[in-house]
């Protein structure tokens, strides 16, 4: 029986962190660059129901009886298997790699968890279309998030930019002229927890200033639209800096992250900002030329790495 594979990106938010989640839009886009991969091949010698999981990057080796009923892994079997009796799934072996850093906001885990989908159904025979897949990585999203917004999972199993306001349909954008985004790993690992937990508390003590904030977010993000849709995407940049400047308000950037976006203007690009939940993970960048200077500038400066990816007229990064 031959093996199964399936990969899956990991993704960006351009624009509207942490605003999203008080009913402004915000834009994320896929990160092709980096990918989560996952292997289902038969164990030969296995007993019916018999699923072991390898995850060398999170040293796990184990089989799924001995994870826990809400570990990530598991869950994202389980609900592909559904109410089967597991003793009728014929034995096989999981591997999974991710290249996407954990805890940076890239969604790792949403990535993760949609190539095990993606390869244990097809090692089943199930035939899954992206928003069977995307629906269910989401119930996974949920175990290991909590209260996710289903952004990780759309963009991820679709693979597109999306457009996201909370309450409303998906929008998946159309691009009208590529642009380049430097991603810029920090080295410290981000948590988003914490982070949204913060800006809820803060938000309840001050209502009014907070509102303003995220309503001047939501503009940012509709104008960042606007602009990707219809071209003149060097405009950005300066709506990046005004992000990053709203993100640093409500308090979820760190010295070293706001030293890193000011590190990445200095040394040519059109704007920076930081990207996802913060308190560490990463930032981006638009770049439109002097890259190579740039990231080597960066990487001096302190950061880990730094990956070029591009938002090309289809709607895809390469």
């Amino acid at each position: 029986m031959p093996a199964f594979s399936a990969t899956s990106p990991g993704k960006i938010i351009l624009f509207g962190e942490h605003a999203v989640v008080y009913g402004e839009p915000s834009i994320a886009i896929p990160v092709f660059p980096t990918q989560a991969k996952a292997i289902v091949s038969a164990r030969i010698q296995g007993k019916p129901g018999e699923i072991w999981i390898e995850a060398p990057d999170i040293s796990l080796s184990s089989s799924i009886d001995q994870l826990e009923i809400s570990h990530p892994l598991r869950s994202a079997i389980q609900l592909v298997i559904g109410d089967t009796n597991l003793d009728l799934v014929p034995s096989c072996n999981i591997q999974v790699t991710s290249e996407i850093p954990p805890a940076s906001g890239m969604g790792s885990s949403a990535a993760i968890s949609i190539s095990i989908i993606r390869a244990f159904s097809a090692f089943l025979g199930i035939r899954l279309n992206n928003e069977q897949v995307s629906d269910l990585a989401f119930e996974v999203e949920k175990i290991h998030h909590g209260t996710p917004s289903g952004i990780d999972n759309t963009v991820i199993a679709y693979q597109k930019p999306v457009y996201y306001r909370k309450g409303t349909p998906f929008e998946f954008l159309e691009i009208g002229e590529k642009f380049s985004v430097l991603i810029v790993d920090s080295g410290m690992p981000g948590n988003t927890r914490e982070a949204v937990e913060g800006v809820r508390v803060r938000w309840q003590k001050e209502p009014d200033r907070y509102n303003q904030i995220f309503s001047r977010a939501g503009e940012i993000t509709q104008e960042a639209k606007r602009i990707i849709e219809t071209g003149n995407p060097d405009h950005l940049g300066v709506l990046m800096n005004e992000n990053h400047e709203l993100l640093q308000e409500i308090g979820v950037s760190t010295p070293e992250i706001d030293k890193l976006v000011l590190e990445a203007i200095n040394a040519g690009a059109l704007g920076a900002k930081l990207s996802g939940g913060g308190l560490g993970g990463h930032i981006i960048a638009l770049v439109d030329s002097k890259i190579e200077y740039i990231s080597g500038e960066l990487e001096r400066k302190g950061a880990i790495s730094t990956r070029i990816t591009q938002v090309t007229h289809q709607g895809f990064i390469k």
